[in-house]
């Protein structure tokens, strides 16, 4: 996929890896860009809505997918941006961007999510 480019305005989130994200490569591991892909998801849906509409709808993910360009250390603060694509009917399509310190891009994420109401999704 070929790089992300954040629009002005894109919600953003620091991102600060912790000695538990480093895996045995001496790196942040793959699995933390895709739960700071969620954590920025969900901010950014906080941010947005009252909470009394948040209570009201729940979001599941239903494709994440993920590009890996530059590792990130311990010690690095990214900056996660994210922001909303195209939507289809309860669907949305999310992008997030996750740049290094220098700036490079270190991870993107392209989300497929569904809105639903957490009574139905619930029963399920």
């Amino acid at each position: 996929m070929k790089p992300l480019e954040a629009p002005p305005g894109a919600f953003t989130l620091p991102c600060v890896p912790t000695p538990d994200d480093i895996d045995e490569n001496g790196h942040v591991n793959n699995v933390v860009y895709l739960r700071w892909a969620q954590d920025i998801a969900i901010a950014h849906w906080r941010s947005r809505v009252p909470p009394e509409e948040v209570a009201k709808q729940a979001w599941v993910v239903l494709r994440h997918e993920v590009d890996y360009r530059r590792p990130l250390m311990l010690g690095e603060t990214a900056t996660a941006r994210t922001w909303v694509g195209e939507a289809s009917g309860p669907r949305f399509i999310r992008h997030v961007r996750i740049d290094a310190p220098d700036g490079t891009m270190s991870a993107q994420t392209v989300s497929t999510w569904c809105l639903l109401d957490p009574a139905e999704y619930r029963r399920g």
